[in-house]
């Protein structure tokens, strides 16, 4: 099928310049660059960012080691701050 594209001239050259390097015609050029970014593209109603669910799986277990480490933190009592003559000098600032 024959179409008129408008493309810009410095998109144009490179596109040209890149198609006789490879030694193809310049329609042969856009044509596969056309399937690549059709084949890249997702498929309506899919989220770019969805293909990389997942990808960080292997760290749940290090995740949990430093949650438990968070809570055992914060469990711990300071006795300083418990001490009934520090809470009282603190309430007569």
């Amino acid at each position: 099928m024959k179409t008129t594209l408008e493309i810009p001239d410095t998109i144009f050259r490179r596109a040209k310049s890149k198609a006789a390097e490879q030694g193809i015609p310049l329609r042969q050029f856009v044509t596969e660059a056309v399937e690549v970014k059709l084949k890249t593209t997702p498929a309506t109603g899919q989220k770019p960012w969805m293909k990389h669910m997942g990808k960080l799986k292997d760290l749940r277990k290090e995740t949990v080691r430093i949650t438990k480490v968070i809570e055992e933190a914060f469990e711990e009592v300071d006795p300083e701050m418990w001490a009934p003559e520090t809470r009282a000098s603190e309430t007569q600032d």
